[in-house]
């Protein structure tokens, strides 16, 4: 059985944070401003995984106010993550997903970011597709008030 989730993530971008994404840091003079260290790509990423797993969202795993999760390494998320769909059955298919951004730019770093989250998840980068895109200077992205990820998720019955 193969079953589908989708995922969405939002952060505002602010003075005093890191920019992670992807599991790796940014060089930029903004980070994101979240509970964790408000990585939107592992987080839109995490919600489509536990979608199609129909295990509800990643606040609802790891909420944004709990103290075991402050300051957290998405990359811990998207680990335990992987372990909930384990423990029902599932493993990945695949993932691709797309980063809205003006600033960085993210191709050049899309080759790290799909080793990095391979490594985390234990799959083959091949079957993590990442895409970047503006919106043409267009609202709170265009105007770098903050980044936002959407993402797909494959995920199947283990053998």
């Amino acid at each position: 059985m193969i079953r589908v989730g989708m995922g969405f993530d939002v952060h505002r971008l602010v003075e005093g944070r890191e920019l992670w994404i992807g599991g790796i840091r940014l060089e930029h003079q903004l980070g994101l401003l979240g509970h964790s260290d408000a990585d939107v790509l592992i987080h839109a990423i995490c919600d489509a995984l536990l979608g199609a797993a129909n295990m509800r969202d990643i606040g609802y795993h790891f909420p944004d106010t709990a103290a075991e999760t402050d300051g957290i390494d998405s990359k811990v998320i998207l680990r335990k993550t992987i372990e909930l769909l384990a423990s029902k059955g599932y493993r990945l298919g695949n993932i691709d997903a797309t980063i809205c951004a003006e600033r960085p730019k993210m191709n050049p770093h899309i080759p790290q970011m799909q080793q990095t989250m391979a490594e985390v998840i234990g799959c083959s980068p091949d079957q993590i597709s990442i895409k970047a895109t503006t919106t043409e200077r267009l609202g709170f992205t265009g105007r770098e008030e903050g980044i936002s990820a959407y993402a797909v998720a494959l995920i199947e019955r283990s053998e």
